[in-house]
């Protein structure tokens, strides 16, 4: 029997959270009254996460345990668990408590309405510096103004997609994921709830400034040819007041200027080789990514899926 409702949770190192994790989510969804499960998807932890997710799965019929052979990224464990999902309607949340189990009944109203994606909105971050917040908010406002996708401000993963969202976004399969973008570009009926984002209580980030910076950048070249469209007109600008430069040196040639012209030389040798050289950088970000979709592999593969197959999946818990 197909449960109604699927939570996914991808687990990178989060031993400390899961016990908490999992309780809030079984009150949460047992006060729901819908059949359900709870998906982990470890995605190659080294503390212990995993041997904690198979004895959940052990004990709970409505608990599955997915690994990954390797660390494959968030994004990609996030695609595993809405594969493995089973049930009609899919939630998908970090595992990290920054995304409350008790948010999820007011999402599943959304979608009773007829909503195919519900997407959670900060309204606050709690916990989080001034530097995270900052560039969090210029993230979102120029991947709205740079994509032709209607992608929310102040959203992250945590979501709730339909039956029709949900045969679209497995019909993605892309390998540079960025799944809320995806999640908009896929269309249907959508709506957000907002919520105040708690501070992370147990372990520390798995998005440090490294990590943060190549996700906006799949998530540019994703769904935005700017970068692209910013490289020709950097090249024509920088083109034009060339030959604008060399108008200037025949005219002081003409009129027997002698102007030093070394450094000046130097300077414009220098400016035209970096913008050179940053114009095959954009090139090469676009030409590594078709590189790596040609190739055809697969978006992850799973060593081990750990579930009970005795009992019956029921809303109230195991018989």
């Amino acid at each position: 029997m197909k449960p109604e409702l699927s939570v996914v949770l991808p687990v990178f190192n989060e031993i400390e959270t899961l016990g908490e994790l999992r309780a809030r989510l079984l009150s949460v969804l047992d006060e729901c009254g819908r059949s359900f499960e709870i998906i982990f998807v470890d995605d190659g932890s080294h503390d212990g996460s995993f041997e904690r997710m198979a004895a959940f799965a052990r004990e709970d019929r409505r608990i599955r345990a997915v690994r990954l052979s390797r660390n494959f990224g968030h994004q990609m464990a996030l695609t595993a668990g809405v594969d493995a999902a089973r049930g009609r309607l899919v939630a998908v949340m970090d595992a990290d408590l920054q995304d409350p189990p008790e948010l999820l009944p007011e999402m599943l109203a959304k979608a009773d309405e007829g909503f195919e994606v519900v997407y959670a909105v900060r309204a606050a971050r709690e916990g989080e510096g001034a530097f995270k917040k900052a560039t969090a908010h210029l993230f979102y406002r120029l991947m709205r103004r740079w994509t032709n996708v209607a992608i929310p401000v102040d959203t992250g993963d945590f979501r709730l997609m339909g039956p029709k969202a949900l045969a679209a976004f497995r019909s993605l399969r892309e390998r540079h994921r960025f799944i809320r973008g995806l999640t908009a570009w896929v269309g249907f009926r959508q709506t957000g709830v907002t919520y105040v984002r708690p501070a992370r209580v147990h372990g520390e980030t798995k998005y440090p400034l490294r990590k943060m910076a190549k996700f906006a950048l799949d998530a540019l070249t994703s769904f935005s040819y700017v970068p692209l469209q910013l490289a020709t007109w950097l090249g024509f600008g920088v083109s034009a007041f060339s030959f604008f430069y060399i108008l200037v040196v025949l005219v002081l040639k003409v009129l027997h200027i002698n102007v030093p012209g070394w450094t000046t030389l130097m300077v414009f040798i220098l400016l035209i080789g970096g913008v050179q050289l940053m114009l095959i950088g954009v090139l090469g970000e676009y030409l590594g990514r078709i590189y790596e979709e040609v190739k055809g592999r697969p978006l992850y593969l799973v060593a081990e899926v750990v579930e009970d197959h005795e009992e019956e999946v029921t809303a109230s818990g195991p018989a």
